[in-house]
């Protein structure tokens, strides 16, 4: 079986959640020592990691990042390498972009090109948000890449189909949690209280109208609640209530306007229900903005290749903090198909083995065109 196979499923099999990638850092680590060390150089940061390839003769510096954190779901999969974490999975495909990168930097560490490569291998993408603190490390500085690329597994393309865009390629993205406290008190007298699951309620219905009335229709932006806690037991009423949810925009304008609005329909909840509200905005993860002088060679490069099948996608409402990365340092990301019936965040996703192979051999090409132009 290919090596990078297997590596993908040791890791499928240690999911941890954000900043607690113990295991996950080890297990890279360990695979790392294996390489020829003479062009290496690594650098630890909390639990991710920075490797530095050395060129032949280097002007530049290529970067590839890839996530290294699982998720909260249990896992429904009934695979034979299903996780070991309880209540932890890869559901979102952080298991093949690792093994990918490992592909990659194999290649290029037996293959040198001219230019000096930097892998990040970076935690926490699920939460809070690892690629913006990994910018501002004095790593990053030191070893700052001239451009970047990173992928994403789609489950909805077939195996073989690369889709990216130029220009917005994932939205901008924030996590929303919002706390009512009222005052609670006995089911029988409801009017010595104030009820915060009515508040809640009432409010999820007034978030919906700032999508339907405060957002240009010709611009696009989601509110999601998620989750909604409230209350003990069923006779008592609701001292509290908490609201989880997400937002998502096509443009940083229009989050600015759609908090400025969850903001005030808040305030009227307090003025109207008598209780305390506070709002947390959890992370943030700026737009995945793909450079279009470097999206055009990457669509020029492959127009010729047979072996893979690079399309022009829609933008999408998904988040990405890779986002942050692109905002500072030109360069791209992909969706990479891996043709699953079950999607991203889903406990039963088992994404198609064999795009592994496709995405090293699309990374390994493009980066040595680019690095020995």
């Amino acid at each position: 079986m290919n090596l990078f196979v297997n590596i993908r499923r040791d890791l499928h099999q240690i999911p941890e959640l954000g900043f607690q990638e113990f295991k996950t850092q080890a297990y890279l680590l360990s695979y790392i020592e294996t390489l020829p060390k003479e062009r290496i150089t690594i650098k630890k940061w909390r639990t991710g990691l920075f490797v530095r390839v050395r060129g032949l003769n280097p002007r530049e510096t290529i970067g590839y990042r890839t996530d290294i954190d699982g998720l909260p779901i249990s896992e429904e999969t009934n695979l034979p390498f299903s996780s070991t974490h309880d209540a932890r999975m890869h559901a979102c495909g952080h298991d093949f972009h690792m093994s990918i990168a490992l592909g990659v930097l194999t290649h290029f560490v037996r293959n040198p090109i001219n230019d000096n490569l930097l892998f990040i291998f970076q935690p926490a993408e699920e939460g809070p948000g690892g690629a913006e603190p990994m910018l501002q490390t004095e790593i990053m500085q030191e070893w700052k890449p001239d451009m970047i690329f990173a992928l994403h597994i789609a489950p909805e393309y077939p195996v073989g189909t690369i889709a990216l865009k130029e220009g917005l390629l994932f939205a901008n993205t924030s996590e929303l949690y919002i706390d009512l406290k009222g005052e609670g008190g006995h089911a029988a007298y409801p009017h010595q209280t104030n009820d915060m699951v009515i508040a809640a309620c009432t409010l999820v219905n007034q978030l919906q109208t700032v999508i339907s009335r405060n957002v240009d229709p010709l611009d696009s932006a989601v509110i999601t609640i998620g989750k909604i806690t409230g209350g003990t037991v069923q006779n008592i009423i609701a001292e509290k209530a908490r609201l989880e949810g997400t937002i998502r925009t096509l443009s940083p304008e229009s989050m600015k306007k759609v908090k400025h609005r969850i903001e005030a329909l808040v305030k009227g909840i307090e003025a109207g229900f008598e209780c305390e509200a506070i709002i947390d905005y959890g992370s943030m993860y700026h737009q995945v903005y793909n450079t279009v002088s470097i999206t055009k060679d990457f669509f020029e490069f492959f127009l010729e290749d047979s072996t893979v099948n690079v399309i022009e996608c829609s933008e999408a409402m998904t988040g990405e903090d890779f986002g942050y990365m692109l905002k500072e340092i030109p360069g791209l990301m992909f969706w990479l198909g891996v043709d699953s019936s079950f999607g991203l965040h889903h406990a039963k996703l088992s994404p198609n083995e064999a795009a592994i192979d496709v995405a090293v051999k699309v990374m390994t090409s493009f980066i040595t065109f680019k690095g020995n132009v």
